[in-house]
């Protein structure tokens, strides 16, 4: 069996211009850290907090994966998700454009300033709505800093939808009128009414590779969808691209060329495959790679990416041969499809 190894766990905050205190984690392990990597921040997605990635049902978890391989890695909790809260009665509104222009510059401001590597640049690990996050910073302000992107799950141009999600998003307006409260407990509560009935999660998840016994543990990583989010998702599903602050988003990375990893669940139903394959398309860079995760008899959901059986070595361990690849000094290798 794999010796265990101690982590060291910090819980720190950053405070943004508009009155919001974000939580951050890092993470490393004391004997297997490597000063000399980049720091990896994770960002989390759409109604969830960065609980997820410091937590695994039944095996080792994507942030102890990352650790015991060197890496100091940072978690991030956006506005109004987990241990991040108002410093005060007035705070700017959850929104697409506020999570790209002030929560992630906070937090990359607060890793670089707190890390302990030698690095003067990170990673960024976008999951889900949190890889299109950093689309969007990186578009919107080309900061040097960051030197590698790895996204999860993440759409860009939605040019595939499943048919519940684009009638959830129809109407910008409706969406933007949806206002959910104690979700976390409403799912704990239908989730052994619908574990009868796999279909009806298959959208989200393969539960023949996820220990759904313990669904009560993981849906702490779940939070209230807010009602802005909603509207800006429903507006971006119908124009198929995002634009924020008068950017068409997917025209500006045509302009990057940092390394970039795509992982995609090859039977995704939040994010179909096209609509996280799209960036490929237009990424400005040589040094792309995909990496699709599953097939026919062992496919992978949305939610697998992180909580299945085997994403250790499905998701995590490529994950890190990727990175470890690509060192903070050097010339990068040619690009290659992960097998």
């Amino acid at each position: 069996m794999r010796a265990e190894v101690d982590l060291i766990v910090r819980e720190q905050f950053v405070d943004t211009n508009d009155g919001w205190s974000l939580h951050l984690r890092r993470t490393r392990c004391a004997r297997q850290f490597d000063p000399s990597t980049h720091p990896l921040l994770i960002v989390p997605g759409y109604g969830m907090n960065s609980f997820i990635f410091s937590y695994h049902p039944r095996g080792t978890s994507m942030e102890r994966c990352l650790a015991e391989a060197g890496f100091e890695v940072w978690a991030l909790d956006l506005r109004g998700q987990g241990l991040s809260e108002p410093t005060g009665r007035k705070t700017g509104p959850q929104s697409l454009l506020r999570y790209a222009t002030v929560d992630l510059p906070a937090a990359i401001e607060r890793v670089m300033a707190g890390t302990e590597t030698t690095a003067d640049g990170l990673t960024l690990i976008g999951c889900s709505l949190g890889g299109s996050i950093a689309y969007a910073y990186l578009a919107l302000r080309n900061d040097p800093r960051v030197r590698q992107l790895v996204t999860m799950g993440a759409p860009l141009r939605w040019l595939d939808v499943h048919p519940l999600l684009r009638v959830a998003f129809a109407s910008p307006t409706l969406a933007g009128m949806v206002r959910l409260n104690r979700t976390r407990e409403l799912v704990r509560g239908l989730f052994p009414i619908l574990i009868r009935v796999p279909a009806l999660l298959s959208l989200y998840m393969n539960t023949q590779t996820i220990d759904v016994r313990r669904m009560s543990e993981m849906t702490q990583t779940v939070e209230n969808p807010d009602p802005c989010i909603n509207r800006d998702i429903a507006r971006w599903v119908n124009a198929v691209d995002l634009e924020l602050d008068g950017v068409d988003i997917t025209a500006e990375l045509r302009g990057l060329d940092l390394p970039l990893l795509v992982v995609i669940s090859n039977r995704d139903g939040i994010v179909p495959v096209a609509t996280a394959e799209s960036v490929l398309d237009v990424w400005g860079g040589d040094d792309v790679e995909k990496l699709v995760v599953g097939d026919d008899d062992n496919w992978y959901a949305h939610a697998n990416l992180f909580v299945a059986d085997d994403a250790p070595q499905l998701v995590f361990a490529p994950l890190i041969q990727w990175l470890r690849q690509r060192p903070p000094q050097g010339v990068n290798p040619p690009s290659r499809q992960i097998a």
